[in-house]
């Protein structure tokens, strides 16, 4: 399955339905990543600490986190976490309406389902979530946040263009969202 290929998939063959396991390897591999670095960062940085990697704009730094992005409902970790379960829950009753057929959409779903796993493995296990990448952009400071976090952003943003860029299926009466009108 090519990344970005100029025709959706429309299903018939083996390869069209079949089972799209290139995205998950990705997205399999990018969890482990956000996993594997966390716990790196944990074991190998004191918490609050900063390791300047490009002075005056990149830093390595283990803080936690338990809210969403920028804290938002901070403190309301299990909140989050059904909000994720709800999320993927809809992702997998949905995949193909979400799709719509084109590749790409399938590794931005995957990319944001990666993240929302690595996420919630932290909830889950830590109670709050590691978040280590820290950039600088003069006096501004981003809030840090980790590979899970960039999945998510990535695969929304890679959701969104396609959306825009690519044209919606035209509905048929053999499609189960086609209503037909009767005069």
């Amino acid at each position: 399955m090519s990344f970005l290929q100029k025709k959706r998939l429309e299903g018939g063959t083996e390869k069209e339905t079949g089972f799209p396991v290139v995205p998950l390897l990705l997205a399999l591999f990018f969890l482990a990543l956000d996993q594997i670095s966390k716990a790196a960062v944990v074991k190998y940085i004191r918490f609050g600490e900063r390791i300047p990697v490009i002075p005056d704009f990149f830093n390595l730094t283990y803080i936690t986190n338990t809210g969403a992005a920028w804290g938002i409902l901070a403190g309301h970790g299990w909140l989050l976490l059904l909000i994720s379960c709800a999320v993927l829950i809809a992702v997998i009753c949905f995949i193909r309406t979400l799709t719509d057929g084109w590749p790409e959409r399938i590794y931005a779903i995957g990319l944001i389902v990666s993240g929302i796993l690595g996420n919630s493995i932290d909830r889950i296990f830590r109670g709050e979530v590691v978040d280590f990448l820290q950039f600088l952009f003069g006096r501004y400071q981003y809030p840090s946040f980790n590979v899970a976090d960039s999945c998510i952003c990535v695969g929304v943003f890679l959701f969104i263009l396609s959306t825009i860029l690519r044209p919606e299926k035209k509905k048929t009466p053999s499609d189960s969202s086609y209503v037909q009108i009767q005069k």
